[in-house]
C-alpha cells in the first residue's frame, strides 16, 4: 500500500511540474510585430514589470459595427531593452517577442514578452492635404469696445 501511495505522489509531482513548465515557461510561439510604439512603463504593486503597447497600422472589427485599431500589448523582462524602448515612444519599431500560454507576475502582465528590438525609425511625416484654392478675401477689422 505504501508503495502505491509513493508512486502516485511521485507521478502527481512530476505531472504538476510538467504542467507548470508547459503553462509558464514553454515558448508557444515567437515572431515579430511592427508598428508605432505608444508607450512603455514600469508598473506593479509587488512585482515591478515593464509593460508596453504597440499600435499597428490598419483597423479591425471585433464586433459587427465597431472599428478598432490593432493594439499589441506586451511585457519586457530585460531592463536594458525596456529603457531603450522608453526613449523610442512615437517611433516605428519592429519587436521580436515570445508567446507563452500564461503570464507570471514577475515576468509581466501579458503572455507576450519582447526580447529584442529589431528596427526603430522615425515615422514618415504625412503629406500635407491639398486644399482647393480660395478666392482672396479682404481683411476684416475688429472694433474694440
Amino acid at each position: 500500500m505504501r508503495k502505491v501511495v509513493s508512486i502516485t505522489t511521485l507521478l502527481l509531482i512530476v505531472a504538476g511540474a510538467i504542467f507548470f513548465y508547459v503553462r509558464f515557461y514553454f515558448v508557444f510561439g515567437e515572431g515579430v510585430k511592427s508598428g508605432e510604439l505608444n508607450y512603455v512603463v514600469r508598473k506593479g504593486v509587488i512585482f515591478k514589470t515593464y509593460e508596453g503597447k504597440l499600435i499597428q497600422s490598419g483597423i479591425r472589427s471585433r464586433a459587427a459595427g465597431s472599428i478598432q485599431s490593432y493594439e499589441f500589448d506586451f511585457s519586457v523582462e530585460n531592463k536594458r531593452i525596456a529603457e531603450q524602448l522608453m526613449l523610442q515612444s512615437g517611433h516605428i519599431v519592429e519587436l521580436h517577442y515570445k508567446e507563452y500560454f500564461g503570464s507570471l507576475p514577475w515576468r509581466g502582465f501579458t503572455k507576450y514578452v519582447v526580447d529584442s528590438i529589431i528596427v526603430t525609425r522615425q515615422p514618415q511625416p504625412s503629406e500635407p492635404a491639398t486644399l482647393p484654392a480660395e478666392e482672396p478675401t479682404t481683411p476684416s477689422v475688429v472694433e474694440e469696445i
